[in-house]
């Protein structure tokens, strides 16, 4: 049976005291949501009843449903934003030019795909020409995720690419002026990151660039995985 503390999962995505975002109101009060996932007696069963998931308009043009991938004892949690043409094919998320990308990064630091991270996207089936995901749509995939994090209990989650930091955090800044950031957020540290994709249309290595600015990220990840 799922423990009692996880019938209400409470996310808290108010920011660190140490983290300074620029432009953010220090009026704004902690937003707070609670969503009851006691449906789910375990991930296995969140994955079952995704599978069959026909809560939003998704449904009609997928494939398959993709719902996760890597190790669910991780104590590292990817949270992008949606399958793609070749996620919907294979059923698994982050497996083509962008994946393979972010399999790259994440072996530069020594970290193993399959064994230390958890994987998974805001919603679970391809919107039609990958286009981002409506507020609806993400809202009927909120509870699968909640699941996720309250099953796998990662310690630190990253968010790729804006809209995983719009759907979780609740924040609207660019990325460029977030990324690198620790946030608080059910329970983990969470830090929101260049998407893959986004790497792969801005080719430069110079210092201030994208990509060198993801591999800042990604080492300072490591730190605090290694610390853990």
């Amino acid at each position: 049976m799922i423990d009692e503390h996880l019938k209400q999962l409470t996310i808290s995505t108010s920011i660190k005291a140490t983290v300074n975002v620029e432009k953010r109101s220090k009026s704004r009060p902690e937003q707070l949501l609670t969503m009851d996932i006691s449906q789910f007696s375990d991930l296995a069963d969140t994955e079952s009843q995704a599978s069959v998931c026909q809560n939003c308009g998704l449904c009609r043009a997928r494939t398959t449903v993709v719902f996760a991938d890597g190790n669910p004892e991780a104590k590292l949690m990817i949270i992008g934003e949606g399958p793609g043409q070749t996620e919907d094919e294979i059923g698994l998320p982050f497996v083509g030019r962008a994946g393979k990308l972010l399999d790259k990064i994440l072996a530069a630091v020594q970290i193993d795909r399959q064994k230390d991270t958890y994987i998974c996207n805001i919603v679970k089936c391809r919107p039609p020409q990958n286009r981002v995901p409506t507020k609806e749509e993400a809202a009927a995939c909120k509870p699968y995720l909640m699941a996720q994090i309250a099953f796998v209990k990662p310690a630190i989650i990253l968010l790729a690419g804006s809209t995983a930091v719009q759907y979780t955090l609740q924040l609207n800044q660019p990325i460029s002026k977030i990324r690198g950031k620790w946030f608080d957020y059910c329970g983990a540290q969470a830090m929101p990151i260049f998407h893959p994709s986004y790497l792969l249309r801005n080719e430069s290595k110079e210092p201030g660039s994208p990509k060198w600015l993801m591999w800042q990220d990604i080492k300072q990840v490591k730190q605090k995985l290694v610390a853990l």
